[in-house]
């Protein structure tokens, strides 16, 4: 291995730096994208109950929040309670942007490593092919064995960006289909919980009926007394 890194000369160390970044950024995505750090089983129900029951407290906001990602969306939509539909859809989309975001900052630098480890081979080759045609203005090719170096220095580092790349680049889809599945789910729940947060509200009382009014009060016509005859 330390030969075939060594052969590379001084385009060893950028492709080195970009496997070891890559390497930690996959292992990192691993651990943070477990369905159970993102979408816990149970945490949408118990939002959903607490919803309904119109009794949250801040400790029940915070236990929801705390341990998941979708729990920071429902305790969002918890604390939104008693405010009218639009703006708790608001509030959870605006507090879903974040999650999202947090859950998809690495994979640009993933994408960067799967995209330019082939640039940095093919630098390598052109840095190789240009130390083959020194040693041939130089030399001649009456050289072979200075000829092979520079064969052999453009070759294995096209050979090392390719491998860097391809795994890289694998697991960038992986992590983008996977984020974006828990993305719909999320949204999902979060429909779930505006629905119970409006299900929850009791329904407006029927309006007092006012007694009427002396203007309001139907007149009730007298009959006039019948005027006696005069003698």
């Amino acid at each position: 291995m330390g030969d075939f890194v060594g052969a590379m000369g001084i385009m060893a160390i950028p492709l080195v730096l970009s496997s070891i970044v890559a390497i930690v950024v996959i292992l990192n995505l691993f651990l943070t994208l477990k369905k159970n750090k993102v979408i816990p089983e149970g945490i949408a129900e118990t939002a959903q109950k607490l919803a309904q029951s119109g009794k949250v407290t801040r400790a029940h906001i915070e236990k929801v929040r705390e341990g998941s990602l979708l729990g920071r969306v429902l305790a969002t939509g918890l604390e939104s309670l008693g405010q009218p539909r639009h703006l708790i859809k608001e509030n959870i989309e605006e507090s879903g942007r974040h999650v999202i975001h947090s859950m998809d900052k690495y994979m640009t630098t993933l994408g960067t490593v799967a995209t330019i480890a082939p640039l940095l081979g093919l630098l390598g080759t052109v840095v190789g092919m240009i130390e083959v045609f020194s040693v041939i203005t130089a030399q001649g090719v009456g050289s072979p064995t200075e000829l092979a170096g520079g064969i052999s220095k453009a070759l294995l580092t096209t050979a090392a960006g390719i491998i860097i790349a391809v795994p890289a680049l694998i697991f960038h889809r992986h992590f983008r289909g996977k984020i974006n599945d828990y993305a719909v789910e999320m949204e999902k729940e979060a429909i779930k919980l505006i629905n119970a947060t409006q299900s929850s509200k009791p329904a407006p009382a029927a309006p007092a009926r006012r007694p009427a009014t002396a203007a309001q009060k139907p007149k009730v016509r007298r009959a006039a007394a019948p005027q006696g005859r005069v003698a």
